[in-house]
C-alpha cells in the first residue's frame, strides 16, 4: 500500500458539496493530489471548519471538472439540491467518490481489482467478510465506501491488490467509468423509494453495479427474493453466479453446509458470527468472489470461520441472568429485521423509530415468535396498530432506556431467552444514526449486568 502522487490531479477542479463522512475526506484527498477544490455545505459552521474555498450554489457559473455530491444529497428525487441543478445546467458531471477513487488508481498506474457489493440488506457484512477472507489469505485488500472509511480515504493498492467496496444505490447512480472485476447484488426489497421514484427505479440503480463488466468479470446475484431473481434473468454473458442461503444455486447452503457445484465449503455452525439463512447467502457471495479471485477453498472456509462480525448486526452485547441482549440496530427496514427475528424461536422485540413504507406488515409471519414487543420512537403508533391487528402483546414505552429495562423484566416473566433490538425503522427521530442507537442499547444492557441500569 502507498499514497497517491501529490500531483495526480494537479490540473483538475472539483466542487465538493456535503461535508460529511464522504464529502470532507473526498475534499482532503483531492487536495492532497494537487486538485483545486471548492466546497459547500448547507451548514455554515461545517463550511468554516472544513477550511476550503467556498462556492455557493447560488453563485452563477460552475467551472469545474466534476461535482462530487455526497451520497445522501439528491440530484433528481425527491428534490434536487441547488448545487446539482447548477452542475446539470453547466453540463458538469455529478460523481461519487468511488468514481474518483477508480480514476485515481488507474491514473496512478495501478491495475488493482475493484469488487462492488450491493443489495438492500447484508452488504456491510458481506463487504467486511470478503475483505477479511482476502486478507487472511494473504491478499492485499482495503474495504470502504458506504461501509466506511470513505472511498478516497483508501490507500493506493498494488497491481495484485483488491478494493472491496460497499455500494449504496445512491453511489451507484453516480458512476461513469468504474468497472468492477467482481460485483455482487445480494437482494432487493422495498427501500429508498423517495429517492428513486419506485421499485423499478431502485432496481435500475442497483443493477448499475454490473455496468461495463466484460466477459472476464464476475457477476454474482442472489435468488432468494423475487426482485433479485428477475434481475438475474436479465444478465447474460460473462460469468454469472447465482447464490442462495437455502435453495440450490451455483453457491448455496444446504442442511447447514455452504457448498458449490464442486462440493462442501464450510459448515455454517463453524462461523459463529454468521447466524441465519441471510448470512448463509452473504457467505455464498463471499465464497463466489473469493474463489474467483484465486483464494483456495480451505482459505475461504478458514477466513469465514474467523470472521468476527460487525457491530449492530445481530451482535450479542450482554447476557444477564441467562437472557441475551442482541444489538441489531442496523435493521432499519422490515426485511432486515426479518432476518434477525427468524433466528430466534421466542424473544422480546424492541422496535420503532421512523418507519419505512409498508411498516412492519411484512413481518407478520414472525409475530408468533414475539412474546412481547416494546415500541419506541416517532412511529410507535403505526407499529402498534399492526401488532394489535394481529394479537401481538405490546407496550409503547417511548425511549430505548425504558425499553431495555422493560425488556429485561418481560423476558424473565415470559421465559424468553432473548431481548432483541431490531427496530425495522430508521433512527433519526431520536439518534444521529443506527450506530448511536446500537451503542446506547449496548450501554444500557451492560448496565443491567453491573447493576447500573434499572
Amino acid at each position: 500500500m502507498s499514497t497517491f502522487p501529490p500531483d495526480l490531479f494537479a490540473e483538475r477542479r472539483y466542487w465538493v458539496v456535503g461535508l460529511g463522512k464522504n464529502g470532507l475526506p473526498a475534499a482532503r484527498a483531492l487536495a492532497a493530489t494537487g486538485a483545486h477544490v471548492a466546497v459547500w455545505d448547507d451548514n455554515p459552521a461545517t463550511r468554516t471548519e472544513a477550511g476550503f474555498p467556498e462556492h455557493d450554489p447560488a453563485e452563477p457559473g460552475c467551472d469545474f471538472d466534476a461535482l462530487v455530491l455526497s451520497p445522501g444529497i439528491p440530484h433528481v428525487l425527491p428534490t434536487p439540491h441547488p448545487a446539482a441543478l447548477r452542475a446539470q445546467a453547466a453540463g458538469v458531471p455529478i460523481l461519487s467518490d468511488v468514481e474518483l477513487l477508480f480514476q485515481a488508481v488507474r491514473a496512478a498506474g495501478s491495475r488493482a481489482r475493484f469488487v462492488g457489493i450491493t443489495g438492500t440488506n447484508g452488504k456491510s457484512t458481506t463487504t467486511a467478510m470478503l475483505a477479511h477472507v482476502l486478507q487472511d489469505a494473504g491478499i492485499t485488500a482495503a474495504a470502504g465506501a458506504n461501509l466506511g472509511p470513505a472511498a478516497l480515504s483508501l490507500p493506493l493498492l498494488p497491481h495484485d491488490g483488491v478494493y472491496v467496496l460497499e455500494m449504496s444505490s445512491y453511489m451507484l447512480e453516480r458512476l461513469a467509468t468504474v468497472r468492477f472485476t467482481a460485483a455482487a447484488m445480494l437482494n432487493l426489497s422495498l427501500d429508498h423509494l423517495d429517492r428513486h421514484g419506485d421499485m423499478l427505479g431502485y432496481a435500475r440503480a442497483k443493477r448499475a453495479i454490473f455496468d461495463r463488466q466484460t466477459a472476464d468479470d464476475l457477476a454474482v446475484v442472489g435468488i432468494d427474493d423475487e426482485f433479485s431473481r428477475d434481475l438475474a434473468a436479465t444478465l447474460s454473458g460473462g460469468r454469472r453466479v447465482t447464490i442462495s442461503g437455502f435453495q440450490p444455486a451455483d453457491v448455496w447452503c444446504e442442511a447447514g453446509v455452504l457448498r458449490d457445484q464442486a462440493g462442501p465449503i464450510l459448515r455454517m455452525r463453524d462461523a459463529a458470527a454468521l447466524p441465519g439463512a441471510h448470512n448463509a447467502q452473504n457467505a455464498a457471495a463471499v465464497a463466489a468472489v473469493a474463489l474467483f479471485l484465486g483464494v483456495s477453498r480451505d482459505d475461504v472456509a478458514r477466513g469465514m470461520a474467523s470472521f468476527p462480525g460487525l457491530p449492530h448486526r445481530q451482535q450479542t452485547v450482554a447476557t444477564v441472568d441467562g437472557i441475551a441482549f442482541i444489538n441489531d440496530s442496523k435493521a432499519t427496514n422490515a426485511d432486515s429485521a426479518a432476518r434477525a427475528l427468524g433466528c430466534h424461536d421466542r424473544l422480546i422485540w424492541i422496535a420503532g423509530g421512523m418507519a419505512k413504507e409498508g411498516g412492519i406488515e411484512p413481518l407478520v409471519a414472525y409475530f408468533p415468535r414475539i412474546a412481547r414487543a416494546l415500541l419506541i420512537g416517532r412511529d410507535a403508533p403505526v407499529l402498534a396498530a399492526t401488532l394489535a391487528a394481529h394479537g401481538v402483546p405490546f407496550e409503547t414505552v417511548g425511549t430505548l432506556e425504558a425499553a431495555v429495562s422493560a425488556g429485561f423484566a418481560a423476558a424473565k416473566a415470559a421465559d424468553a431467552p432473548v431481548v432483541l433490538l431490531s427496530p425495522a425503522c430508521a433512527s433519526w427521530d431520536q439518534f444521529t444514526g443506527y450506530d448511536q442507537r446500537g451503542d446506547r442499547f449496548a450501554d444500557l444492557a451492560r448496565g443491567l449486568a453491573t447493576g447500573g441500569a434499572h
